[in-house]
């Protein structure tokens, strides 16, 4: 099978700088490069025709496009992903950022919902995309549960951990609940818990109902299954997305259809839905993958891109991720370390903790 050619390799060295400056100057400015912005731009004196020459064949080879009847270009989505894979420099993270990440982060590892808070606030901000947390699944022992009922129809169970996290969930109870039975549940679970985690305790509990079946409540034995079916459900218990600076991704002269990709992502954001597959982004091994445009699995619809990288915890373990979403013309070889950095922090803090 022959290897597909990379246009990359068809491209001269006058062809690569062109490209480069007209991908970087778009990334700066937002808007349609043209040839006599390009002109200024380029280190070797090339004229404003031989740069439009240039262009055309870029555009030939999927790299470029016009969006409008200006001669101005802005790089595809196959010329961003050749761009950020073969001619992007990525630099380090500055010393600035660095301590600006540390000094946000610092003294939180005891709270870990508002350590994760503050790392996508400080992602939004350095990066003025939105930052994006996957919280990890919490293995903490439990130490108490309760179910409180609102109504026939709304419920909630909430769970307290042994290192003080407190966490909640409405759900819909089943049909014919009472406070006498909810309590009955409660007094079950908080009697079987020994100190188990969550999921030791989700896979002890069918064979606890069965070795009490006589002394429980029918309802008392749906809700305790329901009740714990609300927290084992993989992408909505233990996994929590958190997202900080969508404001950012509205721009000034955003209009027409720049308005609406951002609304179709503020609703993806919003809904959070499939979360599991944002884990999933990483699964091939630590360090940050950028996903451009329709590449990226969760916000295909928003044409955005998505800067990402795992956590792991004091085994090696992924179980959470740090991102940066925000329009394809992200400042990638800034926002990559800060990303990888965030990422390595949040994987320390959290490791101290054990």
């Amino acid at each position: 099978m022959t290897t597909p050619l990379n246009p990359l390799d068809e491209m001269s060295t006058r062809s690569r700088d062109v490209f480069r400056t007209l991908v970087e100057t778009y990334i700066d400015i937002g808007a349609p490069v043209g040839s006599r912005t390009l002109s200024r731009a380029l280190t070797e004196s090339i004229s404003a025709a031989t740069i439009r020459n240039v262009m055309q064949d870029l555009e030939m080879l999927g790299l470029l496009d016009s969006p409008h009847i200006s001669a101005g270009r802005i790089p595809t989505q196959q010329g961003m992903r050749m761009f950020v894979d073969s001619l992007l420099e990525v630099g380090d993270i500055s010393k600035e950022e660095r301590q600006q990440i540390e000094s946000t982060m610092d003294g939180d590892q005891d709270d870990v919902t508002r350590m994760l808070d503050k790392a996508s606030a400080v992602l939004s901000g350095l990066t003025q995309g939105a930052g994006l947390v996957l919280a990890p699944k919490s293995e903490a022992p439990i130490k108490h549960i309760e179910f409180v009922m609102f109504s026939p129809e709304r419920a909630m169970v909430v769970l307290v951990t042994a290192d003080g996290q407190v966490e909640n969930r409405i759900f819909t109870p089943p049909a014919g609940q009472t406070p006498s039975s909810m309590q009955e549940a409660a007094n079950f679970l908080n009697a079987t818990v020994k100190g188990r985690t969550l999921s030791e305790l989700s896979a002890a509990i069918s064979n606890e109902i069965n070795d009490n079946r006589q002394e429980l409540d029918v309802l008392a034995q749906q809700l305790i299954q329901d009740g714990i079916a609300v927290w084992d459900n993989k992408g909505s218990a233990h996994e929590r997305l958190i997202v900080r600076g969508q404001s950012n991704l509205i721009e000034n002269d955003a209009i027409g259809e720049d308005l609406e990709r951002i609304k179709t992502l503020f609703d993806d954001l919003e809904r959070k839905r499939d979360l599991a597959q944002f884990l999933d982004l990483t699964e091939e091994g630590e360090g940050v993958r950028v996903f451009i445009g329709s590449e990226n699995k969760l916000f295909s619809l928003s044409g955005s891109s998505l800067v990402v990288s795992p956590y792991m915890n004091s085994d090696r373990k992924i179980i959470g991720a740090v991102g940066v979403i925000g329009p394809t013309r992200l400042n990638y070889g800034r926002i990559v370390p800060i990303v990888d950095y965030t990422a390595q922090l949040v994987g320390r803090m959290l490791s101290s903790r054990t």
